[in-house]
Order: structure tokens, then C-alpha cells, then sequence
């Protein structure tokens, strides 16, 4: 479970990461509170942190529910993966919107597994 709890708390470094950007770009394109648009490359880096927001709250759920019922070394395995397309994401996106897929998808696909690996396991456990 130690990998796991590392990777979530990666996760949330990560996400740290993407609001400080925002923040960083906030001021570089003179963006004032509360707005949330107002230049093309501001929105980009908003977009990517709104969108990890929405990720993380079916991710952390399901890494945690399928290494507590699963196996916590799979479970970090696809957390790492996870970590790795929201940084292409993040990357691809703020360079190029139309470029984001890949990242979105190396970073989507594990968390349906873990979402799955989750259900599965626990399905197994109550009729086990």
C-alpha cells in the first residue's frame, strides 16, 4: 500500500503543480480574480487544472478501492501511468489543444482499469 499512497500523493503534487501554473499564468497574461478566461494560453492552463480536477475524483477512489481489495502493486502500477499522461496532457494541451489526445488516453485508460480492476474485486470479495 506504500506505493499506492505514494502515487495518490504524487498526484495531488501533480495537481498542485498544474494550479500553480495557472496562477503563474494568471499574472503572465494579466488574467485578474475571478475571472477564468481571457487569454487563449491562460484558458489552456485553467482547462488542463479544471480537467485534472475532474480526473482525480474517479481516480484516487479507484486506486484505493481496487489496492485495498486487488493488489496494491497493480493498482500503483496504473497510478504511475496515470501520473505520466496527465503530464502529457498537461504539456500537449498547453502547447497544442487539438494535440492532447494521447495524453488524455495514457492517462484515462488506466483509471477505467483501476475503476474496473476496483469493481471486480470487490464483487469478488462479497460473493467470495
Amino acid at each position: 500500500m506504500e506505493l499506492v499512497a505514494l502515487v495518490i500523493l504524487l498526484s495531488i503534487v501533480e495537481y498542485q503543480f498544474f494550479s500553480f501554473k495557472v496562477g503563474m499564468a494568471r499574472g503572465k497574461y494579466d488574467i485578474k480574480a475571478p475571472a477564468i478566461t481571457g487569454h487563449e494560453v491562460f484558458d489552456r492552463y485553467y482547462r488542463v487544472h479544471m480537467n485534472t480536477l475532474e480526473q482525480l475524483i474517479v481516480f484516487i477512489p479507484a486506486i484505493l478501492v481496487f489496492a485495498y481489495f486487488g493488489d496494491p502493486t497493480y493498482a500503483a502500477g496504473l497510478g504511475a501511468f496515470f501520473l505520466v499522461g496527465r503530464i502529457i496532457y498537461f504539456v500537449s494541451y498547453v502547447n497544442d489543444p487539438a494535440k492532447r489526445g494521447l495524453g488524455f488516453m495514457v492517462g484515462w485508460i488506466p483509471m477505467v482499469l483501476l475503476l474496473l480492476a476496483g469493481l471486480v474485486s470487490v464483487v469478488m470479495q462479497i460473493v467470495g
